[in-house]
C-alpha cells in the first residue's frame, strides 16, 4: 500500500494502492506505523507525500463502508472507522517535520483530507479536487470540515462542501486550498526541488517555526510569547551557530569584492 525511500533530508512515502488509494481500516493502520517508525528516525526533515496511481488518492473505501451496512449497528461501525482515521490524519499533522502532498490526479474525499493534514500542498493543474461525499449522503468526516476551513475559511469550504463540485488545480490555488499549481508534466521535479529545499533547511528551526504555526488561533499574545520563548532557544542550537557565523562571513567577503579600488 506503500512504499518508502528516502533522497537526502527527504522521505519520500509513495501511495501505491491500485487502482486508486482507497481508504480503508487496513490501509490507516499500515499509515500510522509507518508514521510512528518515521516519526522515531532523525534522519530526515520532510515527508513527501506522492502517489504511483493516476489518481493522488480517491476517498475512502466505499465497497468496504457498503459491506458495513449489513452488519448490526452500521453506523457505529462507520463512526468508528472515521474516529479511526481521524486519529492516523492527525498524527500525520503532528509530525513533527514538515510534510508535503504532491496531487498529481484527483484527490477527492478521503484523498484530499489526507492531503489537508499535510503543511503544503502542490497540484497539477490539471488535478482534481473535491470534497463530494455530500454527493451520495454522507460529510467529509476525516477532518474535512475542520481544516478545510481553518485553511481557506468558511466561504471556500461551504463552496467546496455543500455543493460537491470539484475544482483543478489552478482553482485550488486561487481558493487557497493549495499553495503551488503547475502543468502535470513539471509537478514531479518542482514539488521534489521544494522538498529538497526545505529539507536543506535545519531542523530546529522547522520544527519551532511549525509548531508556532500550529499556534495560530490561541491569541496574538500567546503567539508574541511563544516566538520569544522557542525563538530565543534557537540561538543555542549548533545549526544557527553556524549559518549566522557562515552569512556574516559571506555578506563581509562580498562587501569587500564590492569597494571601489584606489
Amino acid at each position: 500500500m506503500f512504499e518508502l525511500s528516502q533522497e537526502g533530508r527527504v522521505a519520500v512515502l509513495t501511495l501505491c494502492r491500485p487502482p486508486v488509494n482507497a481508504i480503508s481500516e487496513e490501509w490507516g493502520d499500515a499509515l500510522l506505523e509507518l508514521l510512528d517508525d518515521l516519526d522515531s528516525r532523525e534522519d530526515w526533515n520532510v515527508l513527501h507525500l506522492r502517489s504511483s496511481q493516476k489518481v493522488f488518492a480517491a476517498g475512502a473505501d466505499l465497497a468496504q463502508i457498503e459491506s458495513w451496512l449489513d452488519r448490526p449497528r452500521p453506523a457505529e461501525v462507520l463512526s468508528a472507522y472515521i474516529k479511526r482515521l481521524q486519529g492516523v490524519f492527525a498524527r500525520l499533522e503532528s509530525l513533527s517535520r514538515i510534510t508535503i502532498a504532491e496531487i498529481g490526479g484527483a484527490a477527492l474525499g478521503g484523498g484530499l483530507e489526507l492531503a489537508l493534514a499535510c503543511d503544503l500542498r502542490i497540484a497539477a493543474h490539471e488535478a482534481k479536487i473535491g470534497l463530494p461525499e455530500v454527493g451520495i449522503g454522507l460529510i467529509p468526516g476525516l477532518g474535512g470540515t475542520q481544516r478545510l476551513t481553518r485553511l481557506a475559511g468558511r466561504g471556500v469550504a461551504s463552496r467546496m462542501i455543500l455543493t460537491a463540485e470539484p475544482v483543478d488545480g489552478r482553482e485550488a490555488l486561487a481558493l487557497g486550498i493549495v499553495q503551488w499549481a503547475v502543468p502535470r508534466a513539471d509537478l514531479p521535479a518542482e514539488a521534489a526541488r521544494i522538498a529538497q529545499r526545505i529539507g536543506s533547511l535545519p531542523l530546529p528551526a522547522l520544527r519551532v517555526a511549525k509548531e508556532l504555526i500550529a499556534s495560530h488561533g490561541a491569541g496574538h499574545e500567546a503567539g508574541y510569547a511563544l516566538e520569544r520563548e522557542l525563538g530565543g532557544g534557537l540561538l543555542l542550537t549548533p545549526e544557527a551557530n553556524e549559518r549566522i557565523t557562515a552569512f556574516i562571513r559571506k555578506s563581509a567577503t562580498n562587501l569587500k569584492t564590492q569597494e571601489p579600488k584606489q
